[in-house]
């Protein structure tokens, strides 16, 4: 859902500050909260205009490309209050259409590195956004940081024919089950990180990672890599690391049910849907219901 952006994010622009205050006046920006939270308009995202806030951009302001159907330039900044309607991303992406998701996603992601970087990590002095707000600057020794994304896996774990292993939090919602995932740890590759992190937190052994496809998840700065490995049911489950607090073997049968059965997990206040289903599946936002899908409708069919 969020993978499918194909503007144009003009990153050989960034750097050029004339270039970017002369566009400035007939720019587009789109405004954040601080819970990440945007303005809604009549066909996706609510802009509002860039020269509103200023004669040039301010200097926590993000570029971010160029419209794809106006051929104006987009910024993004943090905004105490938004005026009007407006959306959460975990609920409200999935209205949205493929280019506006991901520049939503970009904003995001970008916005919640700046919060996290105001100051280095080397020698802990100010750091200030240059070059468009894709780079932060060290104010003493002149060091550059660039925006950080933390890899993590999230993997289908499924027994090469009809059954599929779902895991459950403690604090999620009753019966809301999904899949598998965890962060890459250094000097780790994806697929060792898939057979760790399965291990990790249901105790059993996998093989044959495979690569499936990839999603940005700004929550607040992740790249989502998906995968689907091969495990044996008869192992006993054990959740070694404590973050998962149950799990089961679901059927192909049972989880085509309850994809066919729902359009989200939640209602539009958040509120978990009341129903008598065994299995609510996560939302069509994430990987995870992606990767749930592939494997109902393809993988070992």
């Amino acid at each position: 859902m969020l993978s499918r952006a194909v503007y144009d994010r003009a990153d050989e622009i960034r750097h050029d500050e004339q270039r970017l205050k002369a566009k400035w006046p007939d720019a587009l920006l789109l405004q954040i909260d601080p819970s990440g939270r945007y303005p809604v308009g009549e066909d996706g995202l609510g802009w509002i205009m860039a020269v509103d806030v200023g004669d040039e951009p301010p200097p926590e302001a993000v570029f971010l490309g160029i419209h794809p159907d106006e051929g104006r330039d987009m910024w993004a900044m943090r905004f105490d209050i938004i005026d009007g309607p407006k959306d959460d991303p975990r609920r409200g992406a999935k209205l949205l259409g493929g280019n506006d998701a991901g520049i939503l996603t970009t904003a995001l992601g970008v916005l919640n590195w700046h919060d996290a970087a105001r100051f280095s990590p080397i020698d802990g002095a100010p750091t200030e956004p240059i070059k468009g707000g894709w780079v932060r600057r060290n104010t003493i020794s002149g060091r550059e940081e660039f925006p950080r994304t933390d890899p993590a896996i999230i993997t289908v774990v499924h027994d090469g024919g009809d059954r599929i292993l779902l895991g459950r939090q403690a604090q999620w919602p009753d019966r809301w089950f999904s899949t598998l995932a965890g962060f890459v740890e250094p000097g780790e590759s994806l697929e060792q990180c898939v057979l760790r992190e399965v291990h990790e937190e249901v105790g059993i052994d996998t093989w044959d990672p495979r690569y499936i496809g990839s999603q940005p998840w700004p929550f607040p700065r992740s790249l989502m890599l998906g995968f689907e490995v091969t495990a044996d049911p008869a192992q006993p489950l054990d959740f070694i690391d404590g973050e998962i607090a149950a799990a089961e073997w679901f059927g192909r049968d049972e989880v085509i049910a309850a994809i066919e059965a729902q359009e989200e997990w939640t209602s539009d206040d958040g509120a978990p849907i009341i129903d008598d289903a065994r299995l609510r599946l996560p939302g069509s936002i994430s990987i995870a219901s992606a990767l749930i899908r592939t494997w109902a409708y393809t993988l070992g069919v």
